[in-house]
């Protein structure tokens, strides 16, 4: 765990600060928010912020956003400070600290963002067999390609991996690959210079500089350009990478850990994916399998997540029916883990009972999961397949196109990466789709959320 300290509160933050080293925390602090936007900028990374309340939190977050650095945000200060405390979650922090701090609360905040939300839970063969191998591999310095689709848990591997390696004490980096603009991805992963373009106002050290003596994952790898891959082939084989308009190579010691939903070696065949850097990657393939192949899984992780987000939310863990585990176990999960993960949040918010009962289960839109597992599933699909084609009548093709789009980004809860999949299209696609959606004031979900109506 990093952890970047900012402020100062009187010398209070330091005894947070001797909490946190105690639990095993490596912690850098800074007095300031442009001392720490300088330090993440010179690749000082960090996996938490603990942050005095008295800061400008909103544009500290902000300015992660603009910088792509996605680090959680937590605020700090003495607890009569009600009214502060509520600006900062309201402006973007995950949580509030009082202070002076709490030995036992520190070590919540810190084991909250740290393994548990990456557990890797499994009981079946199908699982059990990649995990073998990812165990037999995670000491070695091989390139690993984690493939799957959408939502069976591709970066949960990775940081197993990683956690598992001889690299476990250094920094596990993640970049993904689709969620950043392609002109900004060169500068994300190996850094620039000061006045290297328009905007470079200081030195920035990318992610490949970051990970230095850990492990770099290069998340949906597919959605690379073909140029970019070039300079990732050679960073790759030299371990040396160049900034965006430096003049010396800087070395890199790292292990690289990519992952993708489509065929890689397909994409290379096609001429989207460069041959030569599939083979670098692919030394070791953890091919993992989806929910709806690993039934021994789904009750696993649905106690797993009934328990977490119980314990989220401040209620009592239930235990699940055992009507409900029936329905689960039923359910074809095409969503995989993630849409399991989604239902069971559902599932613990909705319970009424002394458990998780069938009627607290339920998809996405509102439909119970014991009405889509009922027998008779191809007579409704063809009924809705009917509706449907009657609701093209009189409408554009651009219209039944972002019909169509919006309403498999609902099926998906905004998840843009699984929508692109099952829509055939890239996600750059997609995302200039959405954002011409959004200019017309369309409603978007964003990710984890649906529209609040279908229009």
């Amino acid at each position: 765990m990093r952890l970047l300290i900012v402020g100062t509160l009187n010398g209070q933050l330091s005894t947070a600060t001797k909490m946190a080293m105690s639990k095993g925390a490596k912690v850098t602090h800074t007095e300031t928010v442009n001392q720490a936007i300088d330090a993440l900028r010179a690749g000082r990374g960090a996996d938490l912020m603990m942050v005095d309340v008295a800061a400008d939190i909103a544009d500290l977050i902000a300015r992660l956003q603009v910088e792509h650095i996605c680090i959680p945000v937590v605020a700090c200060g003495v607890e009569t400070d009600a009214r502060a405390a509520v600006n900062a979650i309201r402006a973007g922090a995950k949580e509030y600290i009082p202070l002076p701090p709490d030995a036992e609360l520190i070590a919540a905040v810190l084991a909250a963002v740290a393994d548990e939300s990456h557990a890797l839970i499994f009981q079946d063969p199908k699982m059990a067999s990649v995990v073998k191998l990812a165990d037999q591999v995670a000491t070695s310095e091989a390139s690993i390609l984690i493939t799957g689709e959408s939502g069976t848990g591709k970066e949960v591997m990775a940081r197993y991996v990683h956690s598992h390696s001889l690299r476990r004490d250094k920094p596990f980096i993640s970049v993904n690959c689709a969620a950043i603009p392609e002109n900004l991805l060169e500068s994300e992963l190996f850094g620039h210079e000061k006045g290297a373009f328009t905007g470079a106002v200081a030195r920035r050290i990318g992610k490949f500089e970051e990970a230095d003596g850990g492990t770099l994952l290069l998340d949906e790898i597919s959605e690379m350009d073909i140029r970019l891959q070039a300079k990732l082939l050679r960073a790759i084989q030299e371990r040396e990478i160049d900034r965006v308009g430096g003049k010396t190579p800087v070395k890199v010691n790292i292990r690289i850990i990519a992952t993708s939903n489509r065929n890689l070696q397909a994409e290379a065949r096609a001429g989207r994916f460069r041959e030569d850097l599939f083979y670098r990657l692919n030394v070791v393939n953890l091919q993992l399998p989806p929910l709806r192949e690993r039934s021994a899984d789904v009750l696993a992780l649905a106690d797993h997540f009934a328990v977490r987000y119980a314990k989220t939310n401040g209620l009592s863990p239930k235990p699940i029916s055992v009507e409900a585990r029936r329905f689960l176990t039923r359910h074809q999960w095409a969503g995989n883990v993630r849409e399991l993960e989604n239902t069971m949040h559902r599932a613990v918010l909705l319970t009424t009972g002394s458990e998780i009962d069938v009627e607290a289960i339920r998809l996405p839109d509102g439909t119970r999961l014991e009405d889509a597992a009922l027998d008779g599933v191809a007579y409704k699909a063809a009924s809705a397949a009917e509706a449907a084609s009657r609701a093209f009548v009189g409408k554009t093709v651009a219209e039944v196109e972002q019909d169509l789009i919006l309403q498999t980004l609902d099926h998906c809860l905004g998840n843009r990466t699984h929508a692109a999949n099952i829509l055939g299209i890239s996600i750059r696609t997609l995302r200039n789709k959405l954002k011409e959606y959004g200019e017309q004031g369309v409603p978007v979900p964003t990710p984890g959320e649906v529209r609040a109506y279908f229009g």
